[in-house]
């Protein structure tokens, strides 16, 4: 049975196409790669340019399913109610009565809203439970060449049966759901970049107490759009528990200034804990170098940005609030699926010498 099962696996993997579904999706971004200015003294890279070594994606990629990722409701539901293909019949049959009864009913209403809710809530489900894979059930669907060497591993439990059951999905309905890439992040031009794959961070393996850290930054595109964002004062995750959204810290919109407190208990905007300075009026889709000092000892972080980078930076947000306090990661943060940000030359001091943004003087 085994055999039989890893032979249909072989099989199907052989039918991938070497097309990268998503590769037609990512913008651009700069061809000549981030800015070229030394960093300030006393710091020490912890991204080499190169790799994503002593770094860890959280998720590394996408296992759940948003209304936003069906981009052919419609078409989606008369598959579904037709049960039109061997794989529409099964989940057809597995669907809940929510999703059932929201199929019945104008897929027009609401503009999908109810249906396009209530069947990406099913997807996820599916994508969390067990292996959805049958030979036969998918004999005429075209396959990634990820979602092939899923198959060949043969995933029991965990992320890759999770990520398998999605990338499944995502290529039973080509038409119908958005694709999203293997990694959430990578390394492009020197730079850590994020892959639009949905909400997520990608943090250091290193925890710090108090430091500075200094990085170039360049928002590329959104869609839906968001700032691009940075955690401090994050919560590490325990290996084998699901960690808290954005590691439970304290956000800040780079360059531009906006903030959330994600803290447990928190989850709003903070605005008692942030003070916004005047500063100009940045552009996120140019590169800007950002530094932001960090004491867990008061709960205090200050943020400076400079456009372009080299010039002298100007403080523009503040965070403080003595219980945020705590030594922790350093992360990026993609918001939502469909952002693609860079960044570059992160680098860090701990311990600094100085109390004070050195890239303002």
């Amino acid at each position: 049975m085994k055999a039989a099962w890893l032979l249909g696996a072989m099989l199907t993997a052989a039918l991938v196409t070497a097309v990268d579904l998503h590769a037609a999706d990512e913008p651009a971004g700069s061809d000549s790669g981030p800015p070229q200015v030394p960093l300030p003294p006393r710091m020490t890279r912890i991204f080499d340019g190169k790799t994503l070594d002593g770094w860890i994606q959280e998720p590394i990629n996408a296992i759940t399913f948003g209304s936003g990722d069906i981009t052919d409701y419609k078409g989606l539901a008369k598959k579904l109610t037709n049960k039109s293909d061997p794989v529409s019949a099964f989940v057809a049959d597995q669907l809940d009565d929510a999703a059932k009864a929201a199929l019945a009913a104008d897929p027009s209403a609401d503009s999908g809203k109810a249906l396009k809710s209530a069947l990406s809530k099913n997807l996820t489900r599916f994508a969390a439970g067990p292996s959805i894979y049958d030979q036969t059930r998918f004999k005429g669907v075209q396959l990634r060449p990820e979602t092939g060497e899923l198959l060949q591993k043969r995933p029991a439990e965990g992320h890759e049966l999770a990520r398998l059951n999605h990338a499944l999905l995502e290529d039973a309905y080509p038409s119908e759901l958005a694709p999203t890439p293997a990694v959430s992040w990578t390394v492009k031009n020197g730079a850590i970049a994020s892959a639009g794959a949905g909400r997520g961070v990608i943090y250091t393996a290193k925890s710090f107490g108090r430091y500075r850290i200094v990085f170039d930054i360049r928002h590329v595109s959104g869609n839906p759009d968001h700032q691009a964002c940075v955690l401090v004062f994050c919560t590490a995750p325990t290996p084998g528990v699901k960690p808290p959204d954005a590691l439970g810290g304290i956000q800040f919109q780079v360059p531009t200034g906006g903030h959330w407190d994600y803290r447990k208990g928190h989850n709003n905007g903070g605005n008692d804990e942030f003070t916004k300075l005047d500063h100009p009026k940045f552009k996120a889709n140019e590169w800007s170098r950002c530094e932001i000092l960090v004491d867990p000892a008061t709960g205090t972080a200050r943020m400076a940005v400079a456009q372009p980078v080299g010039s002298k930076a100007v403080e523009a947000l503040d965070f403080k609030d003595p219980t945020a306090g705590q030594k922790g990661p350093f992360a990026l943060q993609m918001h939502n699926r469909g952002l693609f940000d860079e960044y570059a030359n992160i680098a860090i001091e701990e311990e600094p010498v100085s109390d004070e943004l050195i890239t303002t003087k």
